[in-house]
């Protein structure tokens, strides 16, 4: 699978996280370059579980540590590279046509095999529930959630990144005073994550925005078609408290 993680390589999920979040991972056919992105540059750009586990000792020097889940095309990472070049960023996404849309924007063409790999950037091609699991406690500074899949029927409601049972093993990730970033344009996902932190001790909400992105967050292509479509993007701030995880 293009040097994902499987198997043994895979931290196990927290008890009572549900065991599926993603659907498919490939949508139209890879193009030949797509292909040896993912077979020559994905290996030496992903992060390992052993890197993980020690990924203070694999950003020495860097500021903070943060990660975004489900980083779509890659544009909204990017901008978090480039406009934080001390802050270490791992981008997690599990489409492999996400993969491919990122790398080629950071691999030129023909230097698959040998193009660098970015010193504060590390790519996580696996659910990233499955990573929050792996990390030392308190690593993160920031966590983004822009725009996941809302899943809107009940049924799929487990599919969810925001779930009650992921609040803990987020929050363990994260250290105090650490933000949790989201956003979504989808009514039904709004209010699911109005309810799911509503009545817990983890974390608590600095901000909401509606209709306009607050200033410090970049756009995305996914906030772009919903607003061109009608849709009123909300933007949540929730802030790591002091209350520990077990």
């Amino acid at each position: 699978m293009h040097g994902t993680a499987t198997g043994p390589d895979r931290p196990p999920l927290a008890e009572g996280v549900p065991d599926r979040l993603y659907g498919r991972r490939r949508g139209h056919p890879l193009r030949p370059r797509q292909e040896r992105l993912l077979n020559e540059a994905l290996p030496r750009f992903r992060l390992t579980v052993a890197e993980a586990v020690a990924c203070r000792n694999l950003f020495p020097g860097a500021a903070d540590l943060w990660l975004e889940v489900g980083f779509g095309g890659g544009e909204h990472a990017l901008a978090l590279a480039e406009a934080n070049p001390a802050v270490a960023l791992i981008a997690s996404e599990v489409f492999e046509n996400g993969l491919c849309s990122l790398l080629t924007r950071i691999v030129p063409e023909g230097e698959e095999a040998i193009a660098p790999v970015p010193e504060r950037l590390r790519l996580w091609p696996e659910d990233a529930r499955h990573l929050l699991t792996a990390l030392p406690e308190g690593a993160l500074g920031r966590l983004y959630l822009m725009f996941p899949d809302p899943w809107p029927k009940a049924r799929h409601a487990k599919r969810r990144f925001v779930h009650p049972a992921m609040l803990p093993v987020v929050a363990r990730a994260l250290r105090p005073g650490a933000e949790w970033r989201i956003a979504s344009d989808d009514p039904t996902y709004q209010g699911w994550v109005e309810e799911v932190l509503a009545d817990q001790t983890f974390f608590l909400r600095r901000d909401l925005a509606t209709g306009t992105r607050p200033a410090g967050w970049h756009p995305t292509r996914y906030e772009a078609k919903a607003i061109r479509e009608g849709r009123t993007p909300h933007y949540w701030t929730f802030v790591r408290s002091e209350v520990p995880c077990s």
